[in-house]
Order: C-alpha cells, then structure tokens, then sequence
C-alpha cells in the first residue's frame, strides 16, 4: 500500500518517512495542513503491528489536529509524527535525539509536543537538536504536560454534554464509564469524582484499575466489558476507533463524551451513534485543551489564561449540538462545518 493508496490520506501537504539506524529509529511525520499556521501535534511512541497501522493512525491524527487547531481557534496547522517501535524495543536517549533531527529537518513546518509513549522530559531532550518543540519540562522553559488541560477541557465539554442531553447541571446523579486511565483518563476521573459522579473504569493495566477502585470507589471491568456498562455517559480515553459496527450497538450510555482521538473508526458511525440517539461530543473538539495550553505557551505561558480558554470548549460543544438539531446533521458534521470554515476563511 501506497500513502497516496492509504484510504485515510486526506491531501496531505507532506508525510515523511524518517529512519537513523544507529539508534533504530523508524518514524512517521505527517503535516496535514497549514493554512491556519505550522503542523502542531504530538510525538506518538508505539509498537505498532505493522507500518500500515502506524500509517493509518499519522494519517488520521494528523488531520484530526488541522480541525482540532481550527475550532479550537489556535494559530496552528496540523500535524502529527509516529515512532515505531519493535516489540520491546526501548525509548533511548539516542532514538530521541534521532526523531528531534528528523523534526529539525522539516525546518518548522511541524511542531511536536508529547503523546503518548513520549513525555515532557523526551521533549527537553528533542530541543538540543530542534526549537520546534512544545511542552518541555517547565525548567527547560516548556509548560509541561498538558494532559491536565486535556482532561480539564473534556470534563467541562462532558458537563456541557450531560445538561444538553439529559438536562442535569449536576453530575452527582450520574455514572460515567472511563475507558483509559492514562494520564488524561487518571484526571478526568479525579475532576468526575470530586464532582460527585460514580465510575465504572476499564484499563489493560490492572494497576492502574485497582488504583482507581481504591481511590475513586470505581466499579472495576474488564478491558472488553466497558462498552456494555451501565452509565449514562460512555468516555473514551484511550486509542481511537473503537467506535465501530460492533461497539456502537452494545453502548447503554446516551452520551459518548470522551478524550480519546479519532474515536469514530469511519465517519458513519457517527450517524450510526445519532440513530441509536447517543449525543457524541466530537473527539477533536472535546480534547482541545492540550493543543490551547501549548498555544499559550508558545506566546508566553499564563496558567490563568489556558484555564480561560479551555473553558471555552463547553460552550462551542453547545453550539455545535444545537446546530446539529437545527440542521438535521451529526454533531461530528456540524463540527467539521465549523473547522471548514475557519479554514477556508484562512485560504481566502
């Protein structure tokens, strides 16, 4: 399979393969866009099972940031780099390093941050070699990781969500499956907690779930059995497309307001989700916090002002719902009519 061939290749300005055999570096960059400004978005480390999957996932993510950027409002293109990583192989120094000169070399058309598989300390280590990286750790001048300002702007968009749908301002009557105790699962389901909701949580990682049993009281199920659980809001929080022809009919939630990218894994199931009267929080607008703090930062960092503007995502959500409602469309349609044009406002 070609990139042009790739079924997700989506007139992308540029998608580089980059490699360094000293330190065993494979690595996909893709920038997707940059009307708006430089490809923003973050370094994924992963062992992927094969080059077409870690394609597929640059490809989508890496659009998923040029309309993350636009409704967001930030002065970002989009864009997205993939490390592939060989069964066990470990996240060196030296592979680092390698992956900031491959970043150098693209000579500011993107710009990385962390994801996941990289952390604040591998972007300290890319800025030997490159300034074209965000979210170092705050001694080297960075903000740090912006998994909180994700998590921050998820819970506000799943309250927004919640009083859309189901007309409560309170989330202390509600229970909300968490699949995903990442980082951004992990403070998203202490801002749930402290607001009183009940959680049901799912993780590959069972220390990460008898954590959270322990410290949030969560119900605790297997990896597989979080879709079929009974809560009113289902919140992905982990890898994308796991909203599917064979998830989407087992859901019980009525709203699906998550951190998790590219959730959908074809465009359909977004009407698939509206048929079943399931509100879906569009991924790109609901977990825009991350790609807003690295904005501030890269203007000059202001803790007050990412929270002000993080905030912000709950009432765009609300406004994209009720376009929707108005229009007859999906709220994934009515969010993509909104980046279009946002974009399309930069081109004229």
């Amino acid at each position: 399979m070609t990139v042009f061939q790739a079924i997700d290749f989506s007139d992308h300005e540029q998608v580089v393969y980059a490699s360094d055999a000293a330190s065993g570096l494979r690595a996909i960059i893709a920038v997707h866009d940059t009307r708006l400004g430089p490809g923003m978005g973050g370094c994924r480390a992963y062992e992927y099972p094969d080059e077409a999957s870690a394609l597929r996932d640059v490809l989508r993510l890496s659009k998923g940031m040029t309309y993350k950027s636009a409704v967001a409002g930030v002065r970002f293109g989009g864009g997205k780099a993939v490390i592939l990583l060989e069964p066990g192989q470990p996240k060196t120094e030296a592979l680092v390093l390698a992956m900031g000169r491959a970043i150098e070399r693209l000579g500011g058309r993107y710009i990385t941050g962390e994801d996941i598989g990289t952390t604040p300390q591998d972007m300290s280590i890319m800025l030997r070699v490159t300034k074209h990286v965000l979210g170092a750790s705050p001694g080297d001048g960075g903000s740090g990781d912006p998994s909180p300002s994700t998590a921050l702007g998820c819970f506000e968009g799943l309250k927004a969500s919640v009083r859309y749908r189901l007309g409560s301002e309170s989330l202390e009557s509600a229970t909300v499956a968490v699949q995903g105790l990442g980082k951004v699962g992990w403070y998203l389901c202490e801002r749930l907690h402290a607001a009183g909701a009940r959680l049901v949580v799912a993780d590959v990682n069972s220390e990460s779930v008898m954590g959270a049993v322990e410290t949030f009281g969560a119900q605790a199920l297997d990896a597989e059995e979080i879709y079929d659980a009974n809560a009113d809001v289902f919140a992905p929080c982990a890898m994308g497309a796991i909203l599917n022809g064979q998830t989407i009919p087992r859901l019980r939630a009525t709203v699906v307001a998550g951190a998790a990218n590219n959730q959908l894994d074809r465009p359909e199931h977004g009407t698939a989700l509206q048929q079943r009267g399931i509100l879906y929080a569009p991924d790109y607008v609901i977990n825009g916090g991350g790609v807003i703090q690295l904005e501030v930062e890269y203007d000059g960092y202001d803790a007050t002002e990412v929270e002000r503007r993080v905030c912000g995502i709950a009432p765009t959500l609300s406004q994209i719902f009720a376009s929707a409602d108005a229009d007859g469309i999906t709220t994934h349609e009515a969010a993509d009519r909104l980046a279009e044009a946002r974009l399309g406002a930069a081109s004229r």
